[in-house]
């Protein structure tokens, strides 16, 4: 898979990224999972300020292909979800959960994605605040660019950028340590605040997954989206699957299964974090990296994940059409969790009681060790070793 990922142009592990910031200060708490800063905006030394961005990254191709086949416009709300969730989740790691400004960046080539799927998307985030605000989740849309850029954008791009003020003494920084129980909060089914099932994607290995699942008819038929010149064409849409061909019994579609927009967990988190922010020793946001996420941020320690969630039939269906090991799929895709909480055993708990009210599935996952160096293993499709 990471050959296929390199040869379409996209890389899991981001090593480029990460060797390009290798040395950059880190902010008030190098182990936090955001970068963290003084108070900038406000000039208080009790508080701090983080600013995050990020984007639905290649799920848009996704969404475009979706539309453009069923002329569904609900999918863009969907990559907009998908781009705010991956900053309000990882924010959420370090403690900060309300009271978040958002700004949006939509690039677009208007020869394919019209005024109705722009509107669409503006509306989307609109609508997505609204519904979180009813949760008791306060985010606050300021603006933000959509602009016109077919040279460089093939169909659309949308990305947002999250900033927050908060108290210094509430930061959560990973300080995951031996004794630690991992409480996984599953990224499928249907929490109380969703209006649907939701398969669990996330917002990370779409590009393989969405050339590994379907089928070649779409490169001919929708050329723009995938880069005909750099990706060879035997790797170009090579599953069996049409978009809307139906999958094990399951009342979505192929199409409808890899789009599911990615889950929040604020709601939940708001209420964890005020009757146990002192009890939580680290949270990861099983995005980038997958399964493997929490070894870069932890230090001498074996961690342990032999009770995992069932592997929902979202990420059957993308090995099975892919062929990729298992050990890559873990470490492309959260495989059914996509939140961690490092904790003690009574918090974890409360955790558990807590995921049942949203009806989010959750369970203690695993646990922590002492170690002379760091390790993973994980007991799931297969028993596997990361260090």
């Amino acid at each position: 898979m990471d050959y296929k990922y390199s040869q379409r142009g996209v890389s899991a592990g981001k090593e480029d990224v990460h060797k390009a910031i290798k040395g950059l200060d880190k902010g008030l708490y190098p182990n936090a999972f955001c970068k963290i800063i003084p108070d900038i905006a406000g000039g208080d030394p009790e508080y701090c300020n983080l600013m995050h961005a990020d984007t639905a990254g290649t799920k848009t191709s996704l969404a475009y292909l979706y539309w453009r086949e069923t002329g569904d416009l609900s999918v863009w709300k969907g990559i907009v979800q998908d781009a705010i969730v991956m900053n309000l989740d990882d924010m959420a790691c370090v403690g900060c959960v309300d009271d978040i400004m958002l700004s949006s960046t939509i690039g677009r080539n208007k020869h394919y994605v019209t005024g109705d799927a722009i509107a669409a998307i503006i509306q989307g985030a609109a609508e997505l605040v609204s519904e979180l605000k009813e949760m008791g989740v306060n985010l606050h849309l300021t603006g933000g660019e959509t602009a016109d850029v077919g040279d460089i954008v093939r169909t659309a791009d949308v990305g947002f950028t999250a900033f927050a003020r908060m108290r210094r003494k509430d930061v959560i920084e990973t300080a995951v340590k031996p004794g630690d129980v991992i409480v996984g909060l599953a990224s499928y089914g249907q929490a109380s605040y969703e209006q649907r099932y939701n398969s669990g994607i996330g917002s990370n290995g779409l590009t393989n997954a969405r050339h590994d699942v379907l089928s070649h008819e779409y490169a001919a038929k929708y050329p723009e989206s995938y880069d005909r010149v750099n990706i060879p064409e035997d790797l170009v849409y090579v599953g069996k699957h049409k978009l809307t061909d139906s999958y094990e019994g399951l009342d979505q579609n192929v199409g409808q299964l890899l789009l599911s927009p990615t889950r929040t967990f604020l709601p939940l988190m708001k209420e964890l974090l005020r009757d146990h922010r002192t009890n939580i020793n680290g949270m990861i946001h099983c995005t980038g990296g997958g399964q493997t996420k929490v070894m870069k941020f932890v230090e001498g320690l074996h961690v342990i994940k032999d009770n995992l969630l069932p592997t929902p039939p979202i990420f059957r269906l993308i090995q099975d059409s892919s062929g990729a090991s298992w050990k890559e799929m873990y470490q492309v895709f959260n495989m059914g969790h996509r939140m961690e909480i490092y904790t003690d055993e009574k918090t974890a708990d409360d955790i558990l009681k807590l995921a049942e009210k949203f009806q989010i599935d959750a369970r203690i996952v695993g646990r922590c060790q002492a170690s002379d160096k760091n390790r993973l293993d994980i007991e799931g499709e297969e028993s596997l070793t990361y260090s």
